[in-house]
């Protein structure tokens, strides 16, 4: 019987790869055969990801990427083209939280910021990412939303915001690269144990309040999040596309 989720020669692309829930997604999409392609801002971080990657046997290179400087995504793509000749996988992980406060003191410099990230980077990855898809007859794009879109989180509304418009984009993307053998896809995970949720998991009060409202009792483990991105991307979920999977230990129930 097939391997539904084996990605032997599959090229992925994880953004927001360097920690994380990105990390875990690189590390995971490469033990199941992918090549995966590292990135985030910092390449000393990206080439640690890698390098432990094909330490463990796997496939990985590293490229540096700010998905909110529109020169740095041509640049990546660019380096796909040459380097690789196609894209299977784009994991859309990289995200922007900088304002931790009232929605009404949100200034500008965080609102473009989080935009930027969020929804720009997101958006013209995809783009770019499809371009590439289309040419070569189907790929799989899995965007990282949040529970903070169906919910906004306290404190957190611009952020909230985007991550709403990523279930937005995630849908229509669907929709209109679906004839072109493309499927688009969304994880939202709950609250995860990361240096980017540090704001919530290192405030005791806050910690507390979000455990009584998750009925398994306590945060998620960033490699929780990697088994559902796998079958998101991988032959398994062949006939799913415009979905949005909630993770997020029964938050949301």
């Amino acid at each position: 019987m097939k391997d539904l989720f084996d990605l032997t020669g599959k090229t992925a692309l994880v953004t927001g790869a360097s920690r994380g829930i990105g990390e875990a997604i690189a590390r995971l999409l490469a033990s199941r055969g992918a090549h995966v392609i590292v990135s985030s801002r910092k390449i000393d971080a990206c080439q640690a990801v890698a390098n432990n990657i094909v330490t463990d046997g796997g496939k990985a290179s590293a490229f540096a990427c700010h998905v909110g400087d529109m020169a740095q995504i041509e640049a990546i793509f660019a380096h796909i083209q040459s380097e690789f000749g196609r894209l299977d996988i784009l994991v859309n992980n990289a995200a922007a939280n900088p304002y931790y406060g009232h929605i009404l003191d949100t200034d500008l410099a965080a609102f473009e910021k989080t935009v930027d990230v969020n929804i720009r980077g997101y958006f013209f990855m995809s783009t770019a990412a499809g371009k590439m898809m289309r040419e070569q007859g189907g790929g799989v794009i899995l965007n990282t939303a949040s529970v903070n879109a169906i919910v906004p989180g306290d404190m957190q509304g611009i952020y909230s915001i985007t991550k709403a418009a990523v279930i937005s984009m995630t849908k229509a993307f669907a929709k209109e690269c679906g004839p072109l053998n493309i499927r688009v896809n969304a994880l939202l995970p709950g609250l995860t144990d990361t240096k980017f949720a540090s704001a919530l998991t290192s405030n005791d009060k806050v910690l507390n309040m979000a455990l009584h409202s998750i009925p398994l009792g306590r945060v998620a483990q960033p490699e929780e999040m990697a088994g559902t991105v796998l079958y998101l991307v991988s032959d398994a979920s062949s006939y799913t596309t415009g979905a949005c999977v909630t993770v997020d230990g029964g938050m949301l129930a």
